[in-house]
């Protein structure tokens, strides 16, 4: 009979995985307390680290449907970054403070419901944020739209422009065509 502590720590991991829109999976073995409570500040909001126990979080990954890749992840000393923001922020965050901190070594992930492989988190850690990508494509946007409306603007001048100089060309060669066209002659009688 399970004990009642695993139960409910398997159920708040199952939660865990369930609610959140990715799971970066981390081995932390040589980091010292402080280094991990330094990692949880600079994740911030974004995401909840957690040291885990393997065999509980095994059991809540496949309570929670998640594929057997991920399963086999879980080898030695666990730690999980569960996302509750931005992905792309939490996998920065983790790139770099384990670039500054070569202890903490990324085994893998699962984001929105796809297992992730290191690199491919690095990867997703290189792309902009999330608000930084919605502005940029505001930015197109507005962009297009401001140059559909100069278009639309422009057309209305430039065919009064090309109207006004049909009109001068046409009076150009009016008295020109008068000039230049023969003198009828009179009949001479003779």
């Amino acid at each position: 009979m399970a004990r009642p502590d695993k139960v409910a720590a398997v159920a708040e991991l199952k939660d865990e995985f369930t609610s959140s829109s990715g799971a970066v999976l981390t081995e932390y073995r040589g980091l010292s307390v402080a280094q991990v409570t330094e990692l949880r500040r600079s994740l911030g909001q974004n995401a909840r680290f957690r040291i885990v126990k393997n065999t509980l979080t095994k059991i809540a990954a496949t309570e929670a449907g998640l594929d057997d890749e991920i399963l086999g992840l879980f080898e030695g000393p666990s730690a999980i970054a569960f996302v509750r923001g931005d992905v792309v922020e939490t996998a920065k965050g983790l790139r770099e403070f384990a670039k500054a901190n070569p202890p903490l070594v990324i085994k893998g992930g699962v984001i929105d419901g796809q297992p992730m492989t290191p690199d491919q988190i690095n990867q997703l850690a290189d792309l902009e944020s999330r608000e930084v990508l919605l502005a940029k494509v505001a930015g197109a946007l507005k962009a297009t739209q401001s140059r559909a409306a100069a278009v639309f603007n422009a057309l209305p001048t430039k065919t009064a422009q090309l109207a006004e100089a049909l009109r001068a060309k046409r009076a150009e060669s009016e008295p020109a065509e008068a000039e230049s066209a023969p003198a009828e002659e009179s009949p001479t009688e003779g």
